[in-house]
């Protein structure tokens, strides 16, 4: 399932089964899929094409019935929202790639640069948050992560 501006999730799209040896009340499973093509002339690059999703997987997300309230569903769906955010921070940082022959490695490394902040992020949110038992610092979490999706709209996820 792709990001969609107008989509929220739903505890419908968490298909996976709970892991009840964790405390977590739910999981999200989601990511970013990257392909590229490079054009050459004479073994020149004179251009490239890419595409950059990101992606909620509902067979591998979850969550305990008994436990789960709205308040998670936010939380679950902000850590998609900040995958959403790294997609539109590595579509801008692939603008500012310059066509040459070390193309293919730029964008390779990019996506490297990005699965690792996005880690990192995803991380911290949890961290800072308590996993959404720390009300206030999840409210603060929604703005921060609200208004880094208005600064790069430019490239946002289209359907």
């Amino acid at each position: 399932m792709s990001w969609n501006e107008s989509y929220k999730l739903s505890w419908s799209d968490f298909k996976d089964a709970p892991n009840k040896h964790v405390s977590a009340v739910a999981v999200t499973a989601s990511g970013i899929t990257f392909g590229f093509s490079v054009s050459t002339t004479d073994d020149q690059v004179v251009g490239f094409t890419s595409e950059v999703h990101a992606h909620f997987y509902p067979e591998k997300s979850w969550y305990k019935k008994e436990q789960a309230d709205s308040h998670v569903l936010d939380h679950e769906q902000l850590h998609f929202d900040i995958t959403e955010l790294h997609a539109r921070k590595f579509r801008q940082r692939i603008d500012q790639v310059k066509i040459s022959n070390s193309v293919r490695d730029q964008l390779k490394s990019i996506h490297n640069t990005i699965n690792k902040e996005l880690s990192q992020l995803q991380n911290r949110y949890d961290s800072e948050t308590n996993y959404s038992r720390n009300v206030d610092a999840q409210t603060k979490w929604k703005i921060y992560i609200t208004n880094e999706l208005k600064k790069l709209a430019k490239y946002k996820s289209v359907d």
